[in-house]
């Protein structure tokens, strides 16, 4: 959606434009990557990488709140390798799994338990103070 809403508002792009048709469901590196590769056609220069997934991580937490997203789609996308810096962020990162096959496993609970428990960390996160190194 953001391809689509950078198309919009003028930012023209091959690779945008490839973006902004791919699915909701893609995977998420490659969306990642090109968007990067988009930016980079446009001659716009990402600051801080992880400053970026810190940002990104807050958003998804959210996602999770508003029920865009089951907690098993965090499981997607490498976030555990995520360079947190709050308690709220550990907290968050410390219960997504690297493997979305095998929740269970990685995590030693239940499912409605550990998606109780993740739900908790991200509503403890979206509530903490913003980051405040600005993206």
């Amino acid at each position: 959606m953001i391809a689509a809403e950078a198309l919009a508002a003028g930012l023209d792009t091959p690779t945008l434009c490839e973006l902004a048709g791919w699915p909701r469901n893609a995977d998420a590196r490659d969306i990642r990557d090109a968007f990067e590769q988009a930016l980079a056609e446009s001659g716009i220069r990402l600051r801080d990488r992880g400053l970026a997934r810190r940002h990104a991580l807050r958003r998804m937490a959210a996602r999770l709140i508003d029920g865009e997203i089951t907690p098993a789609d965090l499981a997607t996308d490498d976030w555990w390798e995520t360079d947190v810096e709050t308690a709220a962020e550990q907290s968050f990162v410390a219960l997504i799994p690297q493997c979305d096959c095998c929740i269970e496993y990685t995590l030693g609970l239940d499912q409605q338990t550990w998606a109780a428990q993740l739900r908790n960390a991200a509503l403890a996160l979206t509530s903490s103070p913003p980051i405040s190194r600005g993206c």
